[in-house]
């Protein structure tokens, strides 16, 4: 395992530099080590300690200063083997719950509360984020004929939306033969949601269109592209304000780049759908899919009820930020949520559209 090389007194000056850099910021130096509680040791043995540390890929040194900054690798064995457990207070604890039980009329309401408690509570900024549902459907399909190798594909989804797209045929057909591609359409898609539109369904579209099945494979592939435009998931934000407060980010150019990302969404959602798990996820620089994300962490979690997840809570920062308090913070809003949920008998989504 990554890290047993690692002695005693170099995890405790690495955990030193660590704390002490998300603290203020700034290199930490051999000097300002020694001033630190439970590093004993002379100032030549700190030096050599955080230059073998370097070496190994736990320190980085800043081209200006003779002082050391955690690298990556650094804030990962941070996480996974160092860190002490945060504790709420009391005070904060009721904060969460009284906050949520007041906010008990949705669910996206519920998790939006959660992320502003986030923000405000660790100085970061706050992610709400609810996942494919899978609902949307085309309620109809009608076309417009432009000619043998042109026609515009018109649905209307569940949501009342009404998109067109236009079709380029591979070869010329008449008018008539769009008509029975679209009435297909009408009799075995609408009313499907984009994870139904399987094997079977596809075979019966082809069986009616007979020698004209080729056409069946790019038509459903943009069905399915328009139902999971319309059926993506969801991400908001609060307290984006927060990371202009951090120098880390006073590349313009960087940040921009990271507002961006969160406003287009996918990547972000991508990023959560790649690390799920039922613990608190965190994700460290450039293990994010997301280059824009390479100096920011993203600590997250499910929120569950009855083995469904109801959605995403979590925070972005810097990558020096304090994991410890984070950590803690997420995993009791996303407890808060689940027991506000149970005590209030708060439907699902998937409930309310069942109703």
């Amino acid at each position: 395992m990554y890290g047993d090389e690692l002695s005693g007194r170099k995890k405790m000056i690495l955990k030193a530099i660590v704390e002490s850099h998300i603290e203020c910021g700034d290199p930490v130096g051999s000097k300002s080590l020694l001033q630190m509680p439970g590093i004993s040791c002379s100032s030549a043995t700190v030096r050599n300690e955080m230059a073998e540390l370097e070496e190994m890929g736990y320190l980085e040194q800043p081209h200006t200063s003779a002082g050391r900054v955690p690298s990556q690798l650094g804030y990962r064995f941070y996480v996974d083997q160092l860190i002490e457990h945060y504790k709420m207070t009391n005070s904060e604890i009721n904060q969460i719950n009284r906050i949520l039980k007041s906010k008990t009329a949705e669910l996206d309401q519920i998790l939006l509360t959660a992320s502003k408690l986030a923000s405000a509570m660790t100085n970061y900024t706050g992610l709400a984020v609810q996942p494919k549902r899978g609902s949307v459907t085309v309620t109809r399909f009608s076309y417009s004929y432009l000619d043998s190798t042109n026609f515009v594909l018109i649905m209307v989804t569940s949501l009342g939306v009404i998109s067109s797209k236009h079709i380029r045929l591979s070869e010329p057909k008449e008018e008539k033969t769009v008509a029975i591609l679209v009435k297909a359409l009408n009799d075995y898609v609408s009313g499907l949601a984009a994870d139904a539109i399987n094997l079977p369904v596809m075979m019966k579209l082809e069986s009616v269109m007979g020698e004209d099945a080729a056409v069946i494979s790019p038509i459903v592939k943009t069905v399915y592209s328009v139902l999971s435009e319309y059926d993506g998931g969801e991400i908001r934000t609060t307290g984006i304000n927060h990371l202009l407060e951090y120098p880390d980010y006073d590349d313009p150019d960087e940040l921009s780049g990271l507002l961006d990302a969160l406003e287009q969404k996918d990547d972000i959602l991508k990023l959560v759908d790649e690390n799920r798990g039922e613990d608190v996820s965190v994700v460290i620089g450039s293990e994010s899919s997301v280059k824009v994300m390479n100096n920011s962490s993203l600590v997250f979690k499910q929120v569950k009820r009855n083995g469904k997840v109801l959605g995403v809570i979590g925070v972005l920062g810097p990558r020096r930020m304090d994991y410890a308090k984070v950590l803690e913070t997420i995993e009791q809003l996303c407890g808060s949520i689940s027991e506000v949920m149970d005590e209030y008998q708060l439907p699902a989504p998937e409930d309310r559209e069942n109703e």
